[in-house]
C-alpha cells in the first residue's frame, strides 16, 4: 500500500493563501459517450483562467462515471492529470480527486489518484447511511494514510448529512487532513467545523474553503474568532472549491483575489455586501434551488455550451436536465450582472483550448 505522499512547502502556502477550484464538469457528445476535444478544452480553461487546481471525479463531474457500464472515473482523472502536466506551470497548482463510496471504494479510489499523480483527495461523505460518525472517521484515516485530504461537509439536499461538532472536533485532529471544504449551506453547520478546527491543536494546518454556494463572497471576507483554552484564536476561510466556479471562472479568480485585498482591512466597502448577492443570485440560476437543485449541471453545462467550451449540455443521465424556467433565469442574470460573465476571455482563448 502506498504512503502518503506530503504536500511540498510552496504547495502548503498556495493552499493557505487561498485559491479558486473549479469542479470539473464533464464534457458529453450528443450520443452521450466522452467528448475527450471538449473535455481538454475545459481543463486548458481554467488553467488559463488563473484557477490555482482543479477537483476532478467530484459531483460536478456526475458521479456516474464510477458504474461499471459507464467506466470513465480512471480516463478522466488521468485526462485531466495530462493536461495539468503538459501545462507546465511555474506556480502551485493542485490535482484533486474526488474519492466517495464505502471505505474500500474510497480506498481503491485514493490509490488510484496517487497513481495517477494526484495532490489531494476531496473525500466524500455523502451516501453514508449505514456508517456512524465513528466509522466516517476511521474511513477518513483510512484514506489520510494514502493522500492528503479536502474534508467535504455538504448540504443533506444534496446527498450530505448533518454531524456534530465533535465529529468535526476529531476529523480536525486528523494527521493527513488538509483542507475542509465547507458546503452545507447554514451558517451554524459551517461555524461548526470552522469552531472545531480552531479548537485542534492542528488548527495551523488545515486550510478552510467554502462551497457554500448561497454565501460565497462574505464567507472569503469573514474572520470567525473563538476563544480557546482562555487564547483567542482566529481563522479565514481562504478559498473556494466550488461547482459555481466552473463557470465565468477566469472572473471568479479575479473576486478571489480582489477579497485578499481588502478581508484583513479593519473597514470593509458596503459593496462588497452588495456582490455577494449578487454572485448568489447567478448561483441560483446555475445551481437551480428553486427545484433542489434538480438542475445544477446542467445549468452549469448550459454556460459552456453559450461560450462554446461544451456543445450542449447531455448528461449520462438523460433525464438530467434544465429545470422549467431555469433557462430564462440563466438569461436573467445574463443580462443583470454582465461584469460577472468571462465570456470575452472565453472567446479570445477558445480556438486555442481546442486545438489538438
Amino acid at each position: 500500500m502506498a504512503v502518503r505522499k506530503n504536500l511540498s512547502p510552496d504547495m502548503l502556502a498556495a493552499l493557505h493563501d487561498g485559491v479558486a477550484i473549479p469542479a470539473h464538469p464533464l464534457a458529453l457528445d450528443e450520443n452521450r459517450q466522452f467528448d475527450e476535444k471538449r473535455q481538454r478544452a475545459l481543463t486548458r480553461y481554467y488553467i488559463a483562467s488563473g484557477a490555482g487546481g482543479i477537483a476532478v471525479g467530484v459531483h460536478s463531474t456526475q458521479f456516474e462515471i464510477r458504474d461499471e457500464e459507464v467506466g470513465l472515473l480512471e480516463p478522466v482523472l488521468r485526462l485531466a492529470a495530462e493536461e495539468v502536466e503538459k501545462a507546465d506551470l511555474r506556480r502551485p497548482f493542485f490535482k484533486i480527486a474526488g474519492i466517495c463510496g464505502p471505505t474500500e471504494q474510497a480506498v481503491r479510489e485514493a490509490e488510484l489518484a496517487v497513481k495517477l499523480g494526484y495532490d489531494i483527495g476531496l473525500l466524500s461523505m455523502g451516501g453514508l447511511t449505514g456508517y456512524d460518525e465513528a466509522q466516517i472517521l476511521e474511513r477518513t484515516r483510512a484514506v489520510a494514510e494514502l493522500i492528503p485530504v479536502f474534508g467535504f461537509y455538504l448540504q443533506p439536499s444534496v446527498g450530505g448529512r448533518i454531524f456534530s461538532y465533535d465529529f468535526w472536533r476529531q476529523f480536525a485532529d486528523i494527521p493527513g487532513v488538509v483542507a475542509i471544504k465547507m458546503a452545507p449551506f447554514n451558517r451554524y453547520q459551517t461555524i461548526d467545523v470552522v469552531r472545531a478546527v480552531c479548537c485542534s491543536e492542528r488548527r495551523d494546518e488545515i486550510a478552510l474553503y467554502t462551497g457554500n454556494d448561497d454565501n460565497i463572497v462574505t464567507d472569503l471576507l469573514t474572520t470567525y474568532r473563538f476563544q480557546v483554552n482562555g487564547q483567542t484564536v482566529e481563522k479565514k476561510i481562504v478559498g473556494g472549491l466550488l461547482g459555481h466556479w466552473a463557470v465565468w471562472t477566469h472572473k471568479a479568480v479575479e473576486l478571489l483575489e480582489a477579497v485578499k485585498k481588502v478581508r484583513d482591512n479593519r473597514d470593509i466597502p458596503a459593496e462588497w455586501l452588495t456582490r455577494n448577492l449578487e454572485v448568489t443570485d447567478a448561483n441560483a440560476a446555475f445551481f437551480d434551488p428553486a427545484h433542489h437543485f434538480e438542475g445544477c449541471i446542467p445549468g452549469i453545462h448550459e454556460v459552456l455550451r453559450r461560450q462554446g467550451l461544451l456543445q450542449g449540455r447531455w448528461c449520462l443521465n438523460p433525464n438530467e436536465e434544465l429545470s422549467p424556467g431555469q433557462m430564462e433565469e440563466i438569461d436573467r442574470v445574463y443580462r443583470d450582472y454582465p461584469h460577472l460573465n468571462d465570456d470575452a476571455f472565453v472567446k479570445a482563448h477558445l480556438s486555442e483550448w481546442l486545438a489538438d
